[in-house]
């Protein structure tokens, strides 16, 4: 059975449901929290309304909310065209629907839209204390550029509990 989905450029009034799915995704409690959690890391949000609202608007860059057939928000990504290469960033699923392939389809919806402005690759950062997130990057053609850098430490992305490095990874396109 092929169950429908839209993949679509968010509106300000998703970002109420965006705000629960992507802290859901990435600070939800042990026993409610998916593969991709990120709460043993960092404590507080990953977002709000207002990091949201300000991604919305940037010009070029846009959020993509993936609904399944009943429409209920089941993940997201942002993707931006920058200098030859889309960076992706806020990949999240909803940590029940994890394992249903919703990342590989959005993944694959930002090769499109790289192709669409022409960028030659996709770039995105990856926690280096999540080898597994990494490792799921790599299965998919993404490979550890060398380039890292510190996890700002403001508390824009949560609070960390200890120092922590992102590493840039890059997947080449055809």
């Amino acid at each position: 059975m092929n169950i429908a989905y839209v993949i679509a450029a968010a509106a300000s009034a998703d970002i109420p449901d965006l705000v629960q799915l992507i802290n859901g995704a990435y600070r939800s409690s042990p026993e409610q929290a998916g593969w991709t959690s990120e709460g043993h890391l960092l404590s507080g949000p990953r977002t709000d309304a207002a990091a949201l609202q300000e991604l919305i608007t940037k010009p070029a860059a846009t959020i993509f909310t993936y609904r399944d057939e009943t429409q209920e928000l089941k993940g997201c990504i942002f993707l931006q065209p920058q200098r030859g290469t889309l960076y992706l960033g806020l990949l999240a699923v909803q940590p029940a629907a994890q394992a249903a392939g919703i990342g590989k389809k959005l993944l694959a919806f930002a090769e499109v839209h790289a192709k669409r402005y022409a960028c030659l690759s996709i770039t995105i950062t990856v926690l280096s204390a999540r080898p597994e997130l990494a490792a799921w990057y790599e299965r998919h053609g993404f490979r550890a550029t060398g380039h890292t850098q510190a996890l700002p430490v403001e508390d824009r992305f949560g609070v960390a509990n200890r120092e922590l490095t992102l590493v840039e990874m890059r997947k080449e396109l055809d």
